[in-house]
């Protein structure tokens, strides 16, 4: 009995460290199954896209947009072949001003765009149509009045030569008065009062001035 003692101690203690030996390896098995799979976690991530390869082929730059061919700012002013009438021709900024006058009783005041290559299409009140294309210091073409075309030369005008108008109330009555200046000086209008055209009293070229009815009024150039 007494030899059986410290036997059984030594089986106990045995038994016991086999225990907490058991113990150690399963918690090191969870704990490294456990970091395996936060492990999984942190690894798994979306593919990195990868980037196609140049053709080899140089991306083509943007074609340049085409300049556009001003008309020159000008006044021109000249008869028709006929030397019937005058014709005066404003341009300013691509648009156009044009008056077409006999003189006597027939006129038209006509306007529109000029393109690129001076090329224009003016229209008027009933239906007047001028076209004409601009070459160099001089403009050619036609006036359509309806009953009859006019072809027509209007030359590269200087001041005081040019186009003019005047508007006014002259002793109750609406006054509109147009002027061609032509180069040689000679000068061409129509005065309207209360819409009955007469030939226009003569205008001073250098300041405008003209007298109407006895009453003084000022022609100015005319613009687009």
């Amino acid at each position: 009995m007494k030899r059986s003692g410290p036997l059984f101690t030594l089986l106990a203690g045995l038994l016991l460290a086999l225990f907490m030996l058991s113990l150690n390896v399963t918690s090191g098995t969870r704990s490294t199954s456990t970091g395996s799979e936060s492990s999984g976690d942190v690894v798994q991530a979306s593919p990195t896209p990868t980037a196609s390869p140049p053709s080899g082929k140089p991306s083509p730059s943007p074609s340049p947009s085409p300049s556009k061919t001003t008309v020159p700012n000008a006044d021109y002013a000249g008869r028709t072949d006929d030397d019937s009438s005058a014709i005066a021709v404003t341009l300013r900024d691509g648009k156009a001003v044009a008056y077409f006058c006999d003189g006597k009783d027939q006129e038209s005041w006509l306007k529109g765009d000029v393109k690129s290559d001076g090329s224009m299409r003016l229209t008027g009140q009933n239906g007047n149509v001028l076209t004409g294309e601009l070459k160099g210091k001089r403009i050619r073409g036609t006036v359509d009045m309806g009953q009859r075309k006019y072809g027509f030369t209007a030359d590269k005008a200087v001041k005081p030569s040019g186009l003019y108008r005047a508007t006014a109330t002259v002793r109750g009555a609406e006054v509109d008065g147009g002027w061609i200046v032509l180069p040689s000086g000679q000068q061409v209008g129509i005065l309207n009062r209360a819409g009955k055209p007469s030939p226009a009293p003569r205008i001073d070229p250098e300041t405008g001035a003209v007298t109407v009815d006895g009453q003084r009024l000022t022609a100015k150039p005319v613009t687009p």
